[in-house]
């Protein structure tokens, strides 16, 4: 291996958004993560939105008021065919 072009690999403190820190050994010596083990729903068995940038309380909130608006409204008339024209 050459000398001087491999980056320096160092023991690295992870620390997740829930308070979670653990270490282990990467390039970087500090890691900040979203979601780690400790409060991945995949490993805790609970269910956990994941929410960027308001996406969810947005969604909510544009569809509060409608509820189930579209079954009320009911089927679309089938379209009426075109008159014949009469011949003379």
């Amino acid at each position: 291996m050459k000398d001087n072009i491999h980056p320096k690999y160092v023991v690295t403190k992870v620390t997740c958004g829930c308070g979670n820190a653990f270490t282990t050994r990467s390039t970087l010596p500090e890691l900040k993560v979203d979601i780690c083990n400790a409060c991945h729903p995949f490993y805790t068995g609970k269910l956990k939105y994941v929410d960027t940038a308001g996406r969810i309380e947005k969604f909510q909130k544009k569809f509060a008021g409608s509820g189930y608006a579209s079954l009320a409204l009911g089927k679309k008339a089938p379209a009426q065919p075109a008159a014949a024209e009469a011949t003379p």
